[in-house]
């Protein structure tokens, strides 16, 4: 295994925070060396490689977070694995709550990712990930949601059952004003996207499920719905979010499963997440948003 470059909290790195749990904020400054959270979010206009498979040492485009252990990476829950189906792949253990993040921030784009899970979990709920984009606020800008791990933004959820829901977390700025993020959907049934239903508003914190979301869900490790187009448990998926604006449409594995329209955030870094399963990431890459 070739671990991710993560920076030390010795080389000078202020995690200044104060953290109350409960509905309180941590408020924290620290960010890693190269990285500008209030810069200017990049367009593709051509296909962006943020990681494809190939390289095993080649994560430049990233670092890693995770909560309290900030930018150290104790238990290597972040690392490349030098074989997977004979080529690199990066390998998200899911023992710590956290994530590795890109380094700039993206609007309007199409993100292609191709992943797997592997039999490994540390618990027996349904193997859960995700990606987290339009990410808001600097790293350790903590909310009582989700173990304060997690910035504001909108996610394309990846768990057995629920792969493709909308999660709407909330979070803070920099400066620590709260961020509800706010986005409408059609919906028919308990939240569930159907293109034909009511238009309807969802602000902060909110699952919105995707088309093929099973009524019956457990969360259950090894959890399958009726319909559910994930592949099965070792086989590769790829899932597929298109941001423009405010507007988000999401696919798995070639079908379309959700869509929702304008959203309050629209632009940031992007998070994929480790949450208590074994997941493999090999190909990650942005597209103009016109091109599919």
């Amino acid at each position: 295994m070739v671990a991710v470059t993560s920076a030390p909290s010795a080389e000078g790195l202020v995690w200044a925070a104060v953290l109350v749990w409960g509905g309180l904020i941590g408020l924290a400054s620290a960010q890693p060396p190269g990285v500008d959270i209030d810069a200017e979010a990049i367009a593709p206009t051509e296909k962006i490689t943020l990681y494809d498979g190939k390289a095993v040492d080649d994560l430049r485009h990233f670092y890693t977070w995770l909560g309290p252990q900030g930018y150290d990476d104790p238990n290597d829950v972040f690392s490349v694995a030098e074989e997977i189906d004979g080529n690199p792949a990066i390998r998200v253990t899911g023992q710590d709550w956290g994530g590795f993040l890109t380094r700039k921030n993206y609007r309007d784009y199409r993100l292609v990712l191709e992943y797997r899970w592997s039999e490994k979990t540390w618990n027996e709920k349904a193997r859960n990930s995700g990606v987290l984009f339009h990410c808001q606020g600097a790293d350790g800008n903590r909310s009582p949601d989700f173990r304060g791990t997690w910035l504001s933004s909108v996610e394309y959820e990846i768990q057995e059952g629920r792969t493709g829901a909308v999660i709407l977390v909330n979070g803070h700025m920099k400066n620590g004003s709260p961020v509800h993020p706010t986005i409408r959907m059609r919906t028919k049934h308990d939240d569930i996207w159907d293109p034909d239903g009511e238009p309807r508003e969802f602000v902060g914190f909110h699952f919105l499920f995707q088309s093929t979301y099973d009524l019956g869900w457990r969360n259950q490790r090894g959890y399958r719905g009726r319909n559910d187009p994930d592949k099965p448990l070792g086989e590769w998926n790829r899932a597929e979010i298109i941001a423009k604006g405010g507007d988000i449409t999401y696919f798995l594995n070639g079908q379309k499963i959700l869509e929702a329209t304008d959203g309050s955030l629209t632009e940031g870094r992007i998070m994929f997440q480790s949450e208590g399963a074994e997941i493999f990431f090999r190909l990650i890459e942005l597209h103009p948003v016109e091109q599919r």
